[in-house]
């Protein structure tokens, strides 16, 4: 008789999310997005805000999604994912009609900084201390060759 072998706890973390997971995020994230451009949302702080929802992380059993948001051509994301937390109970509603779930999930929203650490990166690759680097590096010099 073979005994059946049993992955270590905290195995699945660390592959990732399934199929069935990346499938449930895009749908929610679509469907948030179209929801969130219609404009129907009775709330000040968002009313005639542009919003980019990036990405959509459904847990395992589908039934939490964290959104991450962020105000395009800039703004506080933060404050951003704060307001629609506030009306995360419509957005899930509309969610509904949109989408078919057994279980809709529950949304968290957060502030996405992808964008910023991007510009980070470009603004640090654009800068004159690594433009002279890599200048010396092109000229054939290496560390040893400075010592």
């Amino acid at each position: 008789m073979h005994k059946k072998s049993r992955s270590k706890p905290g195995h699945r973390e660390m592959r990732g999310p399934s199929q069935r997971q990346l499938r449930a995020g895009e749908l929610v994230r679509r469907a948030l997005a179209e929801i969130i451009a219609r404009g129907d949302i009775q709330d000040p702080e968002l009313s005639g805000r542009v919003i980019t929802v990036s990405e959509v992380r459904v847990s395992p059993d589908l039934r939490h999604a964290a959104c991450f948001v962020a105000p395009l051509g800039g703004g506080d994301a933060a404050a951003l994912a704060r307001a629609l937390t506030r009306v995360k109970a419509y957005l899930r509603g509309q969610l509904a009609h949109e989408v078919t779930f057994k279980f809709m999930p529950d949304l968290t929203f957060e502030p996405d900084t992808s964008f910023d650490r991007a510009e980070a990166v470009d603004r640090l690759l654009h800068s004159p201390a690594v433009a002279r680097d890599l200048d010396r590096d092109e000229s054939g010099e290496t560390e040893a060759d400075e010592d």
